[in-house]
């Protein structure tokens, strides 16, 4: 038994590491370098101090060759690979935050709107030390992930090290439900839609193509700001289709592997759809992935004004690859490159317009969370509460002016926006 098993390491892995037209020295090197993996195979079986099984020792050294790789190439279980399925079905169990390792750090990406993780006051750039107790310096991303999800109505415990600060705080968060309403819209001023997005989901595009054209119909339509703050990505097929809504031609973001010849090449169409009014685009250090794609392709053609802070930096393209027992991997592939030729991947997209956001010293957290808020009021089609009260309109332009008030990034934008036509003129 044992020896079959050895030979069918040896062939699966050398299948794995083989190379097209090797030279001898090269096979000579496979070859020692698979009988030092078998003998050490065979010395842990025989001698570690608990009973483990061949399959567990394979198994763990699979994932430990590749997410030694990189912060985002992982071996996924059977289990692992059913929960990745969810990430993109618009609800699951949790406490609605994205997370990556970056140096060896358990690092928020950022937090999920309306989620538990978002009304906790948990921040972009947040380090996470500890979960329920145990520390994460040695734990794998898939791992942190399933200790944090878990059933609604749970507790999970967070020991967090906020950016800037010098103590961790322990943070209890019940798990919730987290339903994702990837389009929230509000009216500015008359003409002027402000259009954000948490995330990029399957049905991301449509919503936002609808809220445009039914903000349309009771306003004419002078510009828009659209708000990529802490919006930590999701499908790349939605981020070109975000994109193209507003170009008219070109390219937008081409992937680019090891190989020139795995090239691929994403275009914008030519339709009659194309939103054509002033835009300006928001983003900040939450801003990853899909973001970055639609910001540098907006950014690369000129479309738009892109305003805030550096973004995440996260332009690598992960590939999933099923296994026949159930199992996957989950491997980076390729990178992203902007239509100029920029890698997103560490270095991010540069704002055009450099702005801080101001946060009364005293209330930073708080202001943090709620200057993305948008109430239900404020949502195009929303309920109305039966109270056709006078002053109505008051209220909402109230809303509006408090909304302002505690973003000075939302502020500028709309300034700007609204100039945008005159400082093409004078170009």
């Amino acid at each position: 038994m044992r020896i079959s098993l050895w030979i069918v390491t040896f062939l699966l892995l050398f299948t794995l590491t083989v190379a097209p037209g090797p030279t001898m020295a090269g096979k000579d090197d496979h070859f020692e370098a698979l009988k030092r993996f078998s003998q050490v195979l065979d010395m842990v079986e025989s001698y570690y101090v608990k009973p483990i099984t061949r399959k567990e020792l394979i198994d763990n050294s699979i994932k430990g060759m590749i997410e030694q790789l990189d912060p985002h190439s992982a071996f996924l279980s059977p289990e692992d690979y059913k929960e990745m399925q969810m990430d993109t079905s618009g609800k699951f169990s949790g406490i609605g935050i994205e997370i990556s390792l970056e140096q060896g750090r358990l690092t928020v990406v950022s937090p999920i709107e309306d989620t538990p993780a978002y009304k906790a006051g948990l921040l972009a750039g947040d380090l996470i030390l500890e979960i329920d107790g145990e520390s994460t310096q040695d734990m794998t991303l898939l791992d942190a992930v399933k200790r944090i999800r878990g059933d609604k109505g749970t507790t999970v415990t967070l020991l967090i090290l906020h950016r800037d600060s010098n103590k961790p705080q322990e943070v209890a968060i019940v798990r919730g439900t987290i339903p994702i309403t990837s389009v929230k819209t509000h009216s500015l001023e008359d003409g002027y839609l402000y259009l954000r997005l948490t995330k990029f989901h399957e049905s991301t595009t449509r919503n936002m193509r609808d809220e445009i054209a039914q903000f349309s119909k009771a306003h004419p339509l002078k510009g828009i700001v659209l708000d990529l703050r802490n919006n930590p990505g999701g499908l790349l097929g939605q981020a070109v289709s975000v994109a193209d809504t507003f170009l008219d031609d070109g390219s937008i973001v081409y992937i680019q592997g090891k190989d020139e010849a795995s090239r691929k090449d994403f275009f914008a169409s030519k339709t009659a759809d194309e939103i054509k009014v002033p835009l300006v685009v928001l983003i900040n250090a939450g801003s990853a992935s899909a973001s970055e794609i639609v910001a540098g392709a907006l950014q690369d053609h000129r479309r738009a004004l892109i305003v805030g802070e550096r973004s995440f930096g996260k332009g690598s393209v992960q590939t999933i690859i099923p296994m026949a027992d159930g199992s996957g991997i989950k491997l980076t592939t390729a990178l992203y490159y902007t239509p100029g030729g920029r890698s997103i991947q560490a270095m991010g997209i540069e704002p055009d317009l450099k702005i801080a956001f101001l946060a009364p010293p005293k209330d930073e957290e708080r202001a943090m969370r709620e200057r993305f808020t948008v109430r239900e009021q404020d949502l195009s089609r929303h309920l109305e509460n039966g109270d056709k009260s006078k002053d109505g309109s008051a209220m909402a332009e109230k809303e509006v002016k408090e909304m302002l008030e505690r973003d000075n990034q939302l502020r500028m934008a709309l300034e700007l926006v609204k100039s945008l036509p005159k400082l093409k003129e004078i170009q």
